[in-house]
Parts: C-alpha cells; sequence; structure tokens
C-alpha cells in the first residue's frame, strides 16, 4: 500500500508510535506524531527526547498537550500506539469524518515478505515468543523477534528477508484498532481476566485475541490451547487447520505429552519426539504449556524435531519471568515482574514447591482474588505487600485463612519489601516478587519494576 503524499497523524509517543512515523515518512508521507503528555514531560525520560529529536530532522511535527479535533483537518490516516484507546474522543471524531484508523502491526503486516508467527494470551507470550525465535533461528537463515516484546513489528517487517521468518508477540491492545493483519501461523495460549478496564468486558477482550486469526485462510494454521476452554473453543470459528496444544491430555493429535513424560508431536500421522518434559530449561509447568506451543509452531513452520531439540534443553526463562537473581545467605531470589495480573502471578507460585516469601501488589487491577489467595495460604510463608493494592490484597489473604502475622506492608518502597524478605528468610525457603499487578503505582513499566528489584537484592 502506498502512503506517498498522504497525510498521517501518528497518536501516541512510545516506541511503536515512533517507529510507524518514521515508517511513513520514508514512504513519503506527510506525518504528524501527537500526544496528550505535555513535552516537557515526555521529554523527562532521555530515550523518548532522543526519538523525539531524530523524527523531527525527519521532517515529522511532534504535537504535545490537547488533542483537539483540528488535528484531523487533512488527515489520511491515523495510527493508534498500544496504549491509546480507540474510545478517546480523537479517534470517535476520526472515524465519524471517514478517516482510515490502523495500527503499527497493522502496517507491519503490510510490508513484511516473511511469513509471520504470531502469538497472543494472556500469559506466557514473551516466554513462548522468545523461544519461538530461538526455534527458528535453528532453521530459517534470518529470524525478527518483535511486536509487544520490545522491539517494534514494523522494524522487524523491514529487516527480515523473504527466506527468514517472524516471530511476533501481540498483546489485545496492538488488535483493538487493527482490522487485516495476517500472520500464517497464530498461537492463542489462554485467555484468562485481563485488561477488562480497557476493553470493558472479557467477551470484548477474547474477540480481541480471535481479531489474530480472523484473516487466515485454509493454508494457514491457528495453534490452540486444548487445556483452556476459551481457546479450545475457538477451533469452531478457525480458518485455518488447527493444531492443539496440551499438557494435561495426551493428545491423538497435536503437541503433547506422552504418559513417559516425553514432549512429542503428532501430525499427519506421524509421531515426532521431542524431549521429556524435565530436560526443559525452563522449569514449571505453564512453561511445558509455552514449549508445547513454541514447538508446535515451528514444527508447522518447518523446524525438524532434530533441530528443535538442542535449543529447547538450553532455552532459559526470559527477563522478568521467574528469572534467577543471586543466591543471598542460602536463599534464592526470583524476579517475576512480568507478573502483572493473578493469573501469572498463580503460575509463578505453582512453579515452586512452597516455603515462598511473595512480594505482591502495585496498580491493582481489581480482578477476583480468590483463587490467587487461596495458593497464597498453600505455599507462601511470608507476604508482604506494596502499593495501592496492599489494603484489598491484605483483606483477600485474612478471607484465605492467611494470619495477619504473616502480611507484612512496605508501603510504596521495593527497598523495604526486599529489606522485610531478607530479614525474614531462611533456607529453604525462596523469595520471589510476582506482583499480580501492573506497575504504574510506582514504576513507568513491569520492566522499570524488576530491574530495581534486582538492583536491590543484588546490593543486598
Amino acid at each position: 500500500m502506498s502512503y506517498h503524499n498522504q497525510s498521517a497523524l501518528v497518536i501516541g509517543a512510545g516506541i511503536s508510535g515512533f517507529a510507524a512515523a518514521k515508517h511513513l515518512a520514508a514512504a513519503g508521507a506527510r506525518v504528524t506524531l501527537s500526544d496528550a503528555k505535555d513535552e516537557a514531560d515526555a521529554e523527562k525520560d532521555a530515550v523518548t527526547q532522543q526519538h523525539i529529536e531524530a523524527l523531527r530532522a525527519q521532517g515529522i511535527s511532534c504535537v504535545f498537550g490537547a488533542q483537539r479535533e483540528e488535528l484531523l483537518d487533512g488527515t489520511d490516516l491515523i495510527v493508534l500506539s498500544p496504549a491509546v484507546p480507540e474510545r478517546i474522543p480523537l479517534v470517535q471524531a476520526a472515524r465519524v469524518r471517514g478517516i482510515r484508523v490502523t495500527t503499527e502491526v497493522e502496517l507491519a503486516g503490510e510490508i513484511a515478505s516473511a511469513p509471520i508467527y504470531a502469538i497472543t494470551g494472556t500469559n506466557g507470550k514473551t516466554t513462548t515468543t522468545t523461544l519461538l525465535g530461538e526455534l527458528l533461528r535453528a532453521h530459517f537463515p534470518a529470524v525478527g523477534v518483535g511486536g509487544n516484546i520490545g522491539v517494534p513489528l514494523i522494524d522487524v517487517a523491514q529487516e527480515t528477508p523473504a527466506d527468514g521468518a517472524i516471530a511476533a508477540e501481540i498483546s489485545s491492545y496492538q488488535m483493538e484498532a487493527t482490522t487485516h493483519f495476517h500472520a500464517h501461523i497464530v498461537a492463542e495460549l489462554n485467555v484468562t481476566p485481563d485488561h477488562i478496564v480497557r476493553h470493558g468486558s472479557m467477551e470484548v477482550y477474547q474477540a480481541m485475541k480471535e481479531k489474530l486469526f480472523a484473516a487466515q485462510t485454509a493454508d494457514d494454521f491457528l495453534v490452540l490451547n486444548y487445556d483452556d476452554p476459551h481457546t479450545r473453543g475457538m477451533a469452531e470459528r478457525a480458518k485455518g487447520k488447527v493444531c492443539f496444544f496440551s499438557r494435561r491430555e495426551e493428545l491423538t493429535e497435536g503437541a503433547t505429552v506422552r504418559a513417559d513424560g516425553m514432549i512429542v508431536i503428532r501430525w499427519d500421522g506421524a509421531e515426532h519426539v521431542l524431549i521429556r518434559t524435565d530436560e526443559l530449561g525452563i522449569p514449571g509447568g505453564h512453561n511445558i504449556e509455552n514449549a508445547l506451543a513454541a514447538a508446535a509452531m515451528a514444527f508447522l513452520a518447518g523446524v525438524t524435531p532434530a533441530e528443535m531439540r538442542p535449543v529447547l534443553r538450553a532455552f532459559k526463562s526470559v527477563e522478568h519471568r521467574i528469572e534467577f537473581v543471586r543466591t543471598v545467605d542460602d536463599v534464592r531470589y526470583y524476579n517475576d515482574s512480568k507478573a502483572t495480573n493473578t493469573d501469572s502471578a498463580i503460575k509463578a507460585l505453582e512453579a515452586f514447591v512452597g516455603h515462598i516469601i511473595l512480594i505482591a501488589g502495585g496498580d491493582d487491577k481489581l480482578t477476583d482474588l480468590t483463587e490467587f489467595m487461596a495458593l497464597v495460604h498453600a505455599r507462601v510463608d511470608e507476604l508482604i505487600l506494596v502499593g495501592d493494592a496492599t489494603e484489598r490484597f491484605a483483606a483477600a489473604a485474612l478471607d484465605a485463612g492467611v494470619t495477619a502475622e504473616h502480611i507484612h506492608r512496605a508501603g510504596y518502597h521495593m527497598e523495604e519489601a526486599v529489606r522485610i524478605a531478607h530479614e525474614l528468610a531462611a533456607p529453604p525457603q525462596t523469595v520471589l516478587l510476582s506482583p499480580a499487578c501492573a506497575s504504574f503505582d510506582m514504576y513507568g513499566g513491569y520492566e522499570e519494576r524488576g530491574r530495581d528489584f534486582k538492583r536491590i537484592v543484588n546490593e543486598l
């Protein structure tokens, strides 16, 4: 699609918006980038300031502050950053005027020459996408990994040649304004309550996930988690060929775990043996699911079992996902800052045998805490709470049977939380940061929270 001489408005001064603006300007469009923040606030971050300077040097207009409807005058195209919801007045006004609204992900799909293998789900996206990238590298001459994983997908699409492959992590936010994005292989890992404030309901949230395979054809593949009823039911709406994966039931077709613990892929009447679950380089039942999904996608993309085995054995956890930090006084410390919802935190708790000192809390998503706190009661010795969620989490913990003397409050201070954990911890206990909350009450993102936690632990 040509954007030469078109007028494009990119909304949102983040890495996705910056990448979209640069691409459109290079394609000959007249580009304006708008962000509701004041410019002084935006430029407090040195990296953001550098991006803004680079955009202006490229001839891109950067406008900050109130987003008035005059921004739409003469505009042919709007590109939304993932953090910007469709419901904002400026976007609604654009739709009334008939202006096309799209996303950086959709632009990436338009220019990609290599096939895209896309992963979504409430939890496990980053680990599965990173592992898929490593599996693809065992077979393809060039592999790009991008999307919601920190690298704009449009940059990856431009850089990956036609004989390569692209592993893409896609979030529900990225799909909200996307209409015709096409991926040859899509994996839906799971759907549990999350981002309901943004999307309005669980039904809309799931619909955003399903948009990822809406443009597929009979020549494509849809990899679905058989163990999750939400994703299993997506098979009824699939246009491509469905490949299930399961760690709980031994499937006759798909990626599965045999009774002897061997991971296998059963496809077109043949069984392809990979490795035993206890050989995986990443611990936990949830990571068996991630490995099954990534292996199924890689297999359908042409990667052989022989190419996959060493990768599955060698692959370790990604940053901020049950990431080992260090041992202090014979107590191991783990950073699971990426656990921004209760389902993800539950998976982290299940990865350990018990005797956990848990640091949780933060920007409360107001999801139900019953299942999470039941597992806290069963596996956690001491619960340390931080941030906005402290009192609701404490009340839920008490309701679940956790006694008051085992609940500790650290306010809005990670240093205090780690100090309390350090004073309480003794072998065989494990200290785990797995917040079950977003981070925005204390940090700019879960990455900043996780790195701060690691800094404090490494200074003990």
